[in-house]
C-alpha cells in the first residue's frame, strides 16, 4: 500500500475513533440514573464528574509513551484503560457481581477518564504526522468527530436499552466501556505502519478534503436533524454508520487514480523515465515547498515549558475557557431536571451534535480562507468563541425551554471551536515535536476547573434544595443554577480576555503567518 492511501486510510481510522473516544460526553444523560444507583449526594456527583476529569492529570503520560512506543500500542492502552475503568463500574454497580466503594468507583471513572487522553495522543500524532503541511484541517476534522460520540451512544441506547431509565444508565455503562476497546482493536493495524507522507499530490489533497468537507458537513447536519425531530433510533443509527463508512471512498479513490495512472505510464515504453516518476518528483518538489510554510514559533520541550509566559497565559485560557463548557455539559443533566425539562438525552445529543459544527468550523474556515488576509489567529478566534459563551450563559438565565435548548446548541457551537482551536494552537505556539505531551500538560487544567468549579456548582445547587426544604437532596427552580452561570460567565469574560493577551503577546508572529 502505497503512503499516500496509507495516511488517508488512517485519516479514516482516525474518524471511526475519535466518533466513539468521547465517553465523558454521555455522562450527563445517565448521572442522574447513576445518582440513584449509588444513593450520593449532588456533591458526591460532581466528584465522580471531576474524577472522569482528572483523569487527564495523567495524560502527559499517554505522550511520553507515544514518543517510546508504536502508536498502535499507545491506541490499544487507552482502549484497555477504559475497558477496566467503565467495564469494573459495570458489573458492580449493575450486575452487583461485588461491592465496590465509593472511593473505588471514583478511581475507576479516573482511570477512564485517563483512557481517553491514549487515545487522543495516538489520533492527534498520526493526524499531524500524515497531513503537516494541513494539520489545522486533519486534527480539526478528527476532533469534531469526537463531538459526535454523545449522539451515537445516545442513539444507540434508544435503539437497544431503553425500555426504563435504570437500563438506559446501565447500557451507557457497558457501552463505554466495550466500543472504545473494539474500535481500538478494528483501527491498530491501520497504523502499524508510519502513515507519513514523503511525497503526495496537493489535486489528491484537495480533492480529499473538499470530499471529506461535504461527507463531515452532511453528516452533522444529519445529526441535528435526527437530535431535534423525532424517528426511530434504529434507522437513525444506521444512518450514522453509513456516514462513517462515507470517507472510506477517498482512499479507495486515490487507490484507483495511483493504478490508472501507473498503467499509463507503462503504455508509454519510448520514455526512459516513466511520467508516473516524474509526477513523483515534482509532487516532492512541491510537497517540501509547501513544508517550509507551516507555522511554528518555536519548538519547546515539554520539560522547559513552565518557563514560558505564554504557556501560563494559555493555560489560565484553557482553565476559564473550555474547561468552563466541559462542566457545564457535566452538570446539563442536573440543569435540565432543576428546570423541569425531563429531555436530558435529547439536550446531551443536541450538545453534542452542535460540538461535532463547533469542532469542524475552525478547519473549515482555515482551509478555505487560510491565504485570506482576514482569517483570523487562533487566539482571536478562541476571543470570539469565548464571548458568545458568556453571550449563551447569560441566556441561560431565561426561564423557557426554547432558551435552554439554543444556549446548550450555542455552549456546544462554541465549546467545541475552542477544543478545535486549541489543538492547533498548541502546535503553533510550541511546536510539533513534543505535541503529544505538551497539549496534555495543557489539558491538565480541565480537572483543576472541573474541581473547584464543579465544586461551586454544586454548592449553590445544595443551597437551593436546602431552601426548599427538600430532605432528598434535589433542587428545582431557577434559583439553582442561578448564580452558577452568572459564574461560569464571569470565568469566559476573563478567558477572553487571556486569548487577546495572548494574541498581543505573539501577534508579530501571527502577523508573519503566510
Amino acid at each position: 500500500m502505497s503512503p499516500n492511501v496509507l495516511r488517508w486510510f488512517s485519516l479514516v481510522a482516525l474518524l471511526w475513533l475519535q466518533s466513539i473516544n468521547g465517553t465523558n460526553l454521555s455522562f450527563p444523560a445517565y448521572s442522574s440514573q447513576l445518582k440513584e444507583f449509588l444513593s450520593i449526594s449532588q456533591f458526591k456527583l460532581n466528584y465522580l464528574s471531576f474524577a472522569s476529569d482528572a483523569g487527564k492529570v495523567l495524560g502527559f503520560i499517554s505522550g511520553i509513551a507515544a514518543v517510546h512506543l508504536p502508536l498502535p500500542l499507545v491506541l490499544l492502552a487507552g482502549g484497555s484503560l477504559g475497558f477496566a475503568g467503565y467495564g469494573l463500574q459495570y458489573l458492580s454497580i449493575v450486575k452487583k457481581m461485588f461491592t465496590l466503594s465509593f472511593y473505588q468507583i471514583w478511581g475507576l471513572s479516573f482511570l477512564a477518564g485517563n483512557s481517553i487522553c491514549w487515545i487522543n495522543t495516538a489520533c492527534y500524532i498520526v493526524a499531524i504526522k500524515s497531513f503537516p503541511v494541513n494539520r489545522q484541517v486533519a486534527v480539526g476534522i478528527t476532533a469534531s468527530y469526537q463531538g459526535l460520540s454523545g449522539k451515537i451512544y445516545t442513539d444507540i441506547v434508544h435503539a437497544f436499552f431503553y425500555s426504563s431509565q435504570r437500563e438506559a444508565a446501565s447500557g451507557y455503562l457497558l457501552l463505554n466501556s466495550l466500543v472504545p476497546l473494539v474500535g481500538c482493536v478494528v483501527t491498530a493495524p491501520m497504523l502499524m505502519r508510519e502513515a507519513k507522507a514523503t511525497s503526495y499530490s496537493s489535486r489528491d489533497v484537495k480533492v480529499g478534503f473538499i470530499f471529506l468537507f461535504a461527507v463531515t458537513i452532511a453528516t452533522g447536519i444529519y445529526a441535528v436533524a435526527t437530535s431535534l425531530l423525532p424517528a426511530p433510533a434504529v434507522l437513525v443509527l444506521v444512518g450514522i454508520v453509513l456516514f462513517l463508512l462515507a470517507p472510506l471512498a477517498i482512499p479507495f479513490g486515490v487507490r484507483l487514480e495511483e493504478v490508472m495512472t501507473c498503467r499509463r505510464s507503462q503504455q508509454k515504453v519510448y520514455d526512459f523515465e516513466s511520467p508516473f516518476e516524474e509526477d513523483e518528483k515534482k509532487e516532492e518538489e512541491e510537497f517540501d515547498d509547501e513544508k517550509a510554510i507551516v507555522g511554528v514559533k518555536e519548538e519547546v520541550e515539554w520539560t522547559k515549558l513552565w518557563m514560558k509566559l505564554d504557556f501560563w497565559t494559555y493555560f489560565g485560557l484553557y482553565l476559564f475557557g473550555p474547561t468552563v463548557g466541559l462542566v457545564f455539559m457535566n452538570n446539563l443533566g442536573q440543569i435540565a431536571e432543576s428546570r423541569g425539562c425531563a429531555a436530558t438525552s435529547s439536550l446531551v445529543a443536541l450538545s453534542s451534535s452542535f460540538g461535532f459544527f463547533g469542532r469542524l468550523l475552525p478547519s473549515l474556515l482555515d482551509y478555505f480562507l487560510s491565504r485570506n488576509k482576514y482569517m483570523p489567529s487562533c487566539p482571536v478566534s478562541m476571543a470570539v468563541s469565548l464571548v458568545a459563551m458568556v453571550a449563551s450563559f447569560l441566556l441561560l438565565l431565561v426561564d423557557s425551554d426554547v432558551a435552554l435548548y439554543i444556549s446548550t446548541a450555542m455552549i456546544g457551537v462554541f465549546s467545541g471551536a475552542l477544543t478545535s482551536l486549541s489543538v492547533t494552537m498548541t502546535a503553533e505556539l510550541f511546536g510539533t515535536q513534543h505535541f503529544g505531551v505538551n497539549h496534555n500538560i495543557v489539558v491538565g487544567s480541565i480537572p483543576i476547573g472541573s474541581f473547584a468549579f464543579g465544586l461551586f456548582a454544586a454548592k449553590v445547587y445544595r443551597d437551593g434544595a436546602s431552601f426548599d426544604g427538600r430532605f432528598d437532596g434535589k433542587c428545582y427552580g431557577m434559583y439553582c443554577f442561578q448564580t452558577t452561570l452568572i459564574f461560569w460567565a464571569m470565568l469566559s469574560s476573563v478567558a477572553a480576555v487571556l486569548a487577546a493577551v495572548l494574541y498581543l503577546r505573539n501577534r508579530k508572529f501571527y502577523s508573519q503567518k503566510p
